[in-house]
Parts: structure tokens; sequence; C-alpha cells
């Protein structure tokens, strides 16, 4: 493709993206399928570019206002991800000189903020809560998180799975933390080796897994993957229990309950039970309340702590949005640990950065349901499921994962114990 149309295609693909009307990825993804002509190489450098743009937003649209044309081919220039040489032949002489110039600025000099590159309303608490690490937590935000992989223990285990990746020139490295975890860098083609179409091995981030190790799903267990979407979690828990007993998948949309069909039956489980919900009082919940050893709560949330993966995430929330996710969670965490039989264990969870949305909640529920329900030490559960430094993933009681301290996704987790 000749360079002009490339850097073209660069800058309409950035005018959809910040619409920001819909999850970016799902726009790269449209966009892909409208110009089926594009190569890997062109494809890899349009998205690489639209994710540069997304992760340092305010930094580029700072730098871009000195420049002239249209505002997503000046972000396109400054955060071009192919091949420079290649840039170059499309470019005018007046932007060549723009582009050096630009380049030359010392951004270390910048104000906070444009090398941050968050909104305010989210760099303010983090910053209090992280203090010194604050800056390490945004370095590794900017940075393209790595590829996880769940090994599917009901048919394969982690070493053989290891041993067929490498045969396909594939180097996965166990994870630090979770047992079932492989980390390859790169994005390397999965979804046509044997080791994936058999159900070996499923794509989740460690923090994923970790969740669902926290629960502690058994065999012959009634379980509960309460807010399940496309079921990352839900297989996890059903290898861990073998096959065996039953487990639901809940979640109010039939769209992402349709997307774990097909990993379902790659899985070889059949004790998984897909259900479609209205809300979190349904009558379907209500019939079985009491009677579940192990409910899972990952429950909507502003999806931050994946800002590795989803950088649109930090311009397409809002305080707004999360006071009305709070809401939802403290709702859906009421309403799910009715299902808990005693002696039942309850784990809510959130792939979010903040506090309001995490410890927050937690402590909220305990105030009101403590009689009823005991916290659990998240480092003693994780320690109990063979969880590697299980002492170094926890604040207090709760799992707390940042992508600077653990190379994982941001995640949070409380447990209880029903009485």
């Amino acid at each position: 493709m000749h360079p002009n149309a490339l850097l073209e295609l660069a800058t309409d693909l950035l005018h959809k993206v910040m619409q920001f009307d819909a999850p970016a990825d799902g726009v790269v993804s449209a966009f892909f399928r409208e110009h089926r002509d594009l190569g890997p190489r062109e494809r890899h450098t349009l998205a690489e570019t639209t994710y540069a743009v997304l992760r340092q937003r305010l930094l580029f649209q700072h730098l871009a206002q000195s420049g002239k044309g249209e505002m997503e081919r000046r972000l396109a220039l400054l955060a071009w991800q192919g091949n420079a040489g290649f840039l170059r032949a499309a470019l005018s002489e007046a932007e060549q000189k723009w582009l050096e110039q630009v380049s030359a600025i010392d951004r270390s000099t910048l104000p906070a903020k444009l090398r941050h590159n968050l909104p305010e309303w989210l760099a303010e608490p983090l910053q209090a809560s992280l203090g010194d690490e604050f800056w390490p937590l945004v370095e590794s935000l900017n940075s393209a998180a790595p590829l996880d992989l769940r090994v599917n223990t009901f048919t394969a285990k982690r070493d053989e799975v290891r041993t067929a990746l490498a045969a396909a020139n594939i180097d996965a490295q166990p994870t630090p933390y979770s047992p079932w975890g492989l980390r390859v860098q790169g994005k390397p083609a999965l979804n046509k080796l044997d080791v994936f179409t058999r159900g070996d091995v499923e794509v989740q981030d460690e923090g994923s897994q970790l969740l669902a190790l926290l629960t502690d799903a058994k065999r012959g267990e009634m379980v509960v993957d309460f807010c399940a979407g496309a079921g990352g979690k839900t297989l996890a828990l059903g290898a861990a229990m073998r096959n065996t007993g039953r487990l639901y998948a809940f979640d109010i949309s039939g769209h992402r309950l349709a997307a774990l069909k097909p990993r379902l039956a790659r899985s070889g489980l059949s004790n998984v039970y897909p259900v479609q919900i209205a809300h979190e009082r349904d009558e379907r919940i209500k019939r079985l309340a009491g009677k579940i050893d192990r409910v899972l709560i990952d429950a909507p949330c502003s999806g931050l702590g994946t800002l590795r993966r989803n950088p649109d995430m930090k311009w397409r929330q809002s305080p707004q949005a999360i006071a009305e996710l709070r809401e939802k969670q403290a709702a859906i965490l009421a309403s799910a640990s009715r299902l808990l039989k005693p002696g039942g264990r309850l784990v809510y969870a959130t792939c979010s950065l903040l506090d309001a949305e995490n410890e927050a909640i937690a402590l909220a529920f305990t105030e009101s349901h403590g009689p009823d329900f005991q916290p659990v030490s998240a480092a003693q559960a994780m320690e109990h499921a063979h969880v590697n430094s299980a002492q170094s993933l926890v604040r207090g009681d709760f799992l707390r994962l940042w992508p600077h301290r653990h190379g994982t996704d941001g995640f949070f987790a409380a447990v209880w114990e029903r009485r």
C-alpha cells in the first residue's frame, strides 16, 4: 500500500475511535472488516498507532497544536508505530520539519498532566493511594500488556502445554503467581494451534486466574459465576471442579453468554450451565437462595485496571459513571450474597484501580452484613490455593493487584464466609 494511503487510513481510524462512543477494540475490528485487503503489517501499524494515541492523548494533542492540517493526521504522525522511512514518504516537507521540531522537545519538562496522560479525576485518587508509586504505575499503563494463558487443568498439565508451545516456536514462561498460567511476549497466532483448538489453553490475564483460585471451587459443589461475561473465569472454575458438581454462569447479556459457547465446547466441560438473567433480583436467582457453596462476583466496573489493553477507558469513563457503577456494585453484592449456604464462600472482585469501587464497597458490605458474613484473609485463601508469594498480592485482607507491581491487570477482590 502507498504510504499516503496508509496514513489516510490511520487518520480515518483515529477519527472514528476518538468519538469515544464505543470501545476502541470494537471500532478497530469493525474498521478492519471494512478494509479486508489490509495485510498483517498494515493492520499492526494502524492498530498500534491508534492505541499509542489513546495512551498519550493529552501529550499528543498538546504537541499537535503547533502543526497544521487535520488534527487526527497530526496525531497519527506523532504516534506512528510503523516503519519510519515509510512514513517519511507520505509527508510534505513542512510536515517533516514540524515533526522533527516536535520530536526534539524534552518531554520531561512538560506539566505533569501531559506526562501521566490521565484525566485529573482519575490521577488525583491514584496519586493519593500510591504516592511515589504513581509514576511507575503510569509507565506500566502506557506499556502493552503481555499475553497470559491459562492451562485447562481438566485436560492438560502446564509443563505439557509449555512443551507444545515451544514446538511451535512460542516461548511461554510460567506466570509468577498462578499455578495455571503461562506468559507469552508478543502476539503469536494461537487459534490454529492444536493446543488451543483442543481446549488445553485459554487466553486469560494472570490476575483473572487468581480470582478463580481465590474462589477455591471444589469437586461436587454448587457454584455461581454471577457476572460471567464471556466465561473466562467460569471455565477456570469448571476445571478446578474437575467437571463435577454444578456451575451456573449468570449474566444479563445473552450476547456475552453466546461467546462462552465455543469456548465451553473446546474445554471439555459439561458441568457449566449458562443462564441469562434480567437483573440481580431475577426469580431464577431467588430459587437458589441458601443453596450455593461458592459465589464469584466479577462486578461491572470502570475497567480502569485494564488500561494497558483498553486505554480508551480512561477517556470514556467519568466520575458520574463511577457513582452509578457503585450503586450497581453494592446492589449486585447484596443480592448475590443471598445465594450462599452457611459455610459458603463469597468473592467480590473488580478490574478497577479505584478504592471507591473496591475497598469502599467491600467495607460497606461487611458493616451492613457483619453478623452473617465473616471477612476472610485473601492472603490465607490464596496460600491455601497454592498461589506463589500470596502475601505480596494483598493490601490488608484484600487482594490488590497492580500492573507496575505484579505484571497483571489491576484487580481487587474481597472474600467472606457465610456464618
